[in-house]
């Protein structure tokens, strides 16, 4: 599979003003389809289903992008989400371990406004195959995508030099 080319992508959605939410399911990356394209480069790692510190983490991407005037092409960031933290990409809880919970949907709504500085969210397939969560039930958005493993994509990042942070 060829490499995600986040500038081209980046531009084409400063053209158009927007960020596209695809009508396509998420795609597979391989750990070496993902390559550190800026500078400042950071993972954030959310292996939680805590909504409230689920938004703090979105507050933190958001004032980094800050920090960088939101220039994309200054900061990559990426959030890495595996066990409950893969819950908030969901369209819906039914049928997850999480069913009982409320979604809120405001939540989504903060993901996009950062995706909007070229976030990219990494989804562990290790998660949804013992979860036995439908791939299908993924919010569709051009930023998502599913990887091997969520904690080898996390050493992944680091090794390619992408700096560790985690909200807790």
């Amino acid at each position: 599979m060829p490499n995600f080319d986040r500038r081209a992508f980046l531009g084409t959605m400063a053209l158009a003003g927007t960020v596209p939410v695809a009508a396509r399911a998420a795609q597979s990356l391989e750990l070496k389809d993902i390559a550190k394209e800026a500078d400042n480069a950071c993972l954030y790692h959310c292996d939680f289903g805590d909504p409230p510190r689920f938004v703090q983490m979105l507050t933190n991407i958001s004032n980094h992008y800050s920090a960088y005037g939101a220039d994309p092409f200054a900061l990559q960031l990426a959030i890495v989400a595996h066990g409950p933290g893969v819950k908030f990409f969901l369209e819906t809880l039914d049928g997850t371990t999480w069913r009982d919970e409320v979604m809120v949907p405001a939540i989504f709504e903060k993901v996009e406004a950062v995706a909007k500085n070229g976030l990219r969210i990494y989804l562990c397939s290790i998660t949804f195959e013992r979860l036995k969560l439908d791939r299908a039930r993924v919010r569709q958005a051009p930023y998502i995508a599913f990887v091997p493993s969520g904690v080898a994509t996390v050493g992944a990042l680091q090794n390619k030099g992408f700096a560790y942070i985690k909200i807790g």
